[in-house]
């Protein structure tokens, strides 16, 4: 497997805003998710214990799925998928509104995720302990399961070649299906009435603080293989996420207050190195380094 991810990051960036066709893939199937979040990467439990060791917490964000009627809870009138009668959810990264320009284009408001360096297009945290499992291996698991990739997307509709190599590579080690992932990457949170009003600010983008550390410490306090979480370890996790102040959540709530529309131009933007690297974000090598490296 190889890519071509120079001027691209088609896999970290929301960009059905500039795209010529409406694309929905996320929300087809049996289970179409609660958010309007485009290519939310799912996180496993260390990693997300991890984040929030590291004081990274409050850029974490849950992601929950419909279900029809009557085969699964109801939480603010809405039929919510679950295991066991219990809400089911995974744990991404957040997108913020970022001034980026994918794949040729001028600089435009598109969501991107919080680690993202909207100049030169990389991830901040490459190469360090926190890059998920899903990230590195990126687009694998696709390959794996047959189903269309990112890259090619972005060649079907802005050309180019960015799926240079489509064999599947043979040691994934983040991809868990079925009983696998059960505590280790999809989670249950245990009692459905304390997530009463978080489904309607899920489905409206008006997430609190509160309610995305309510789910980041069910997912830490979670036993792989099994529906358990242990409280107290999901209660410390959910303290520390709330007192999480990271460059990262800051930048997130910077660039909130600043962003124009999705899909505008975004020629007046504050200077990214301003929002992010002077809070202290990790700057990135640029693409010369890594073709130099090559």
């Amino acid at each position: 497997m190889r890519v071509d991810c120079e001027g691209c990051a088609g896999c970290c960036i929301d960009w059905r805003p500039v795209a010529p066709v409406p694309l929905d893939h996320e929300r087809r199937g049996p289970r179409a998710p609660l958010d309007d979040t485009y290519n939310l990467v799912p996180l496993t439990r260390d990693e997300v214990r991890d984040f929030v060791d590291a004081g990274l917490g409050d850029v974490l964000t849950p992601r929950l799925w419909e279900a029809s009627p009557g085969e699964g809870v109801e939480i603010d009138g809405v039929e919510v998928a679950a295991i066991a009668g219990k809400p089911a959810f995974f744990v991404g990264m957040r997108k913020p509104p970022k001034p980026v320009g994918p794949f040729g284009l001028e600089r435009t408001w598109l969501r991107a995720c919080a680690f993202l360096d909207p100049e030169t297009l990389q991830c901040r945290i490459h190469d360090t302990e926190f890059y998920p499992d899903e990230c590195a291996e990126y687009p694998g698991h696709n390959l794996v399961l047959e189903q269309e990739t990112e890259c090619e997307r972005v060649e079907r509709h802005h050309g180019g070649e960015r799926l240079l190599d489509d064999a599947p590579p043979d040691d994934l080690h983040g991809l868990l299906l079925g009983p696998h992932a059960l505590g280790a990457k999809v989670f249950v949170h245990p009692d459905p009435e304390r997530l009463a009003g978080t489904i309607d600010h899920l489905k409206t983008r008006e997430l609190t603080p509160e309610d995305r550390a309510e789910f980041v410490g069910v997912a830490v306090g979670s036993h792989p293989g099994s529906t358990e979480v242990d409280g107290d370890r999901a209660s410390r996790a959910r303290a520390k996420t709330l007192e999480s102040e990271s460059w990262a959540g800051n930048a997130v709530a910077a660039w909130d207050a600043v962003a124009g529309r999705l899909g505008s131009a975004a020629d007046e933007a504050p200077d990214p190195d301003e929002v992010e690297v002077a809070r202290g974000a990790p700057e990135t090598p640029g693409w010369d380094a890594v073709r130099g490296d090559g």
